[in-house]
């Protein structure tokens, strides 16, 4: 299956919330990753954490594209050009880092990879969309402001699509706040991920809880 950057940035827009999640265990990463995309969160970012991440990344990757490939697998936590490459040649079809790093956009540009960097001002997404950014990660989403940065920065600004990470939770009142102030997704990480679920090698209940909050979102867009 094609992944090409217009279809990842619409599939992104679409489901609303992108799970972000790593774990250092390739079987536990397939599991994790099928149950989201099994509740409808096809696009998947990988957390560029541990010792070897990408190793771990490039064998996962490798699985869903034989498995299924509607799987979208993204990466978070870059920060320069040569990781992002380096992931990029492992599968990534977007990629998303916790700043703004020109390097890293020519890369994502040159190939035609969605690229959402951090931003927490309105000079930093300005300078994002300069560099050819769809979709701009607002980050940490809670300490920049929160729900009201970004009902602010879309009165100047209604073309910005911007998707917060940090401060997102999976309940009606969280996600109620941040769509109806004009954001296009939101990542969310261990509070949809729990450390319940993982302990308790829950796949079910993780594929449950995505389902559950894609349809949140969805009644609160009134789609």
């Amino acid at each position: 299956m094609k992944h090409d950057r217009m279809s990842v940035l619409a599939q992104m827009i679409d489901q609303g919330i992108i799970p972000v999640f790593y774990h250092p265990d390739v079987e536990v990463c397939k599991n994790v990753i099928q149950a989201c995309a099994d509740g409808g969160a096809k696009a998947i970012e990988f957390t560029n954490r541990g010792d070897f991440a990408s190793s771990v990344f490039l064998d996962v990757a490798c699985h869903f594209a034989s498995t299924d490939p509607s799987v979208i697998m993204g990466v978070g936590s870059i920060v320069d050009a040569p990781t992002a490459g380096l992931y990029i040649a492992n599968g990534a079809k977007f990629v998303v880092g916790p700043l703004l790093n020109p390097d890293v956009a020519k890369v994502c540009n040159r190939r035609k990879i969605p690229y959402s960097p951090g931003c927490g001002s309105a000079t930093e997404i300005g300078y994002a969309e300069e560099l050819g950014c769809e979709i701009v990660k607002v980050f940490p989403g809670a300490s920049v402001g929160g729900p009201s940065f970004v009902k602010a920065m879309l009165g100047p600004c209604p073309w910005t699509k911007i998707m917060p990470t940090g401060g997102v939770e999976p309940t009606e009142d969280s996600l109620r706040k941040w769509f109806e102030a004009g954001i296009v997704c939101a990542g969310v990480g261990s509070n949809l991920i729990t450390k319940e679920l993982l302990a308790a090698k829950d796949w079910a209940g993780i594929e449950k809880k995505v389902r559950d909050t894609i349809a949140l979102v969805r009644s609160i867009r009134g789609k």
